[in-house]
């Protein structure tokens, strides 16, 4: 395995990780995290559900010999998706100045895990042939 591959399985598995730990605490949570975010508990429920099967398939990914491109690029986009869907959150809702730190802090650490996965991922021919 090269360092390139290595590199992007760290940030596979430490994306599944970040999507593990906050899912827990979006769905766990909802209920006492809604008063203080100014969310509807409904969305941080099922926000934070849709991330397991997420956490599932990146630690998947970080272990997979079938590791490739098209795989990385798939979570490149979906880490996007995620991040233009916090953004919508916070316009489109009335969250506190606390939900809107808190949307956008873990907006953010998907933001920078995307940029990792593209920076390292796709381009790379090590990622193509591992």
């Amino acid at each position: 395995m090269t360092d390139t591959t290595t590199t992007i399985r760290r940030i596979l598995g430490l994306d599944a990780l970040t999507c593990l730990l906050a899912g827990a605490v979006m769905s766990l949570g909802a209920s006492l995290l809604a008063g203080p975010t100014g969310l509807h508990p409904t969305l941080l429920l099922v926000a934070g559900c849709s991330l397991f099967p997420v956490a599932a398939l990146f630690a998947w990914m970080a272990k997979t010999s079938l590791l490739n491109a098209p795989l990385v690029l798939l979570a490149v986009v979906g880490n996007i998706a995620w991040v233009a869907a916090s953004i919508a959150v916070v316009v489109l809702t009335e969250p506190t100045a606390f939900g809107t730190a808190f949307v956008l802090a873990q907006a953010l650490v998907v933001a920078v895990l995307a940029w990792l996965e593209f920076k390292v991922g796709p381009g790379n021919r090590a990622i193509a042939a591992a």
